[in-house]
């Protein structure tokens, strides 16, 4: 059974942590509404979704993400680069403890999971404000005993690696190659974002399909055309505070660990 973490959206929001977009209102309600048909599109796609409370003191929160990465035998606790965010930690360690053994990333390293892509065993982690060599140096020593390889990737112009590229089908990336190189992920193929659409593309896979943005009409094109099944969602409001569809749940294989 697929099981999705989801957290709702906190009704302090608008103050989010901004790095690279201008700050502007975010429509609470509809944001809520929006996320409500997110976790409705992966209760459809499969998955048993436990939506955990909003925390109206944590505005990010809803970025369930960026405090974990979970793996098929373990999940590592990372530690978010913005000091915000370290407050919704502890509801994600509780949330994770029946499905997994726990692994943490400790200071001075610090993650973010939206920097982490997970392509079979190879494990790809950005370079960002959010996600220091240290920490992914932690995440090495972590993962080197369960046979997966982990490589630092340089990332600009975005907040987090999956910001710039994701997985969208066993051998294919979508990618921004304006700030991430294609070389870094050895023989992939790609399927290039839309110039005009350079957020396009953070894409999630889930039970054969690809949750996407409903925003990015020509890169959707391009995936389409690619023989690739999108499940669309809006997610607008939530891209306002630089968030995308990976960046709202955390998604894995239940295996409790009893």
């Amino acid at each position: 059974m697929l099981v999705a973490i989801t957290r709702g959206v906190s009704p302090s929001l608008s103050q989010c942590e901004l790095t690279h977009l201008e700050r502007q209102p975010i429509d609470f309600i509809n944001a809520s509404l929006q996320h409500q048909e997110y976790e409705d599109s992966l209760a459809s796609l499969g998955c048993k979704v436990y939506s955990l409370p909003a925390e109206p003191d944590l505005p990010d929160s809803v970025f369930v993400e960026d405090t974990a990465v979970v793996l098929d035998e373990l999940a590592i606790i990372t530690l978010p680069g913005a000091d915000s965010r370290k407050p919704e930690i502890p509801s994600i360690v509780e949330a994770l403890k029946p499905y997994r053994k726990l692994f943490y990333i400790r200071e001075p390293g610090s993650m973010d999971g939206g920097d982490v892509l997970r392509v079979g065993k190879r494990i790809f982690v950005g370079i960002t404000p959010r996600t220091n060599l240290e920490g992914i140096d932690q995440m090495r020593k972590i993962l080197a005993p369960y046979g997966y390889s982990v490589k630092g990737v340089k990332v600009h112009g975005c907040l987090h690696l999956k910001s710039a590229v994701t997985q969208v089908a066993a051998n294919i990336l979508l990618i921004n190659p304006a700030w991430v190189e294609r070389s870094e992920f050895g023989q992939m193929e790609f399927v290039e974002v839309d110039p005009f659409e350079p957020f396009g593309a953070n894409a999630m896979m889930v039970g054969g399909k690809v949750v996407y943005p409903s925003a990015y009409g020509n890169t959707r094109r391009r995936l389409e055309a690619r023989g690739i099944i999108l499940q669309m969602v809006n997610a607008s409001e939530l891209a306002k505070a630089e968030g995308g569809v990976t960046c709202c749940s955390l998604i894995f294989t239940s295996v409790t660990t009893s």
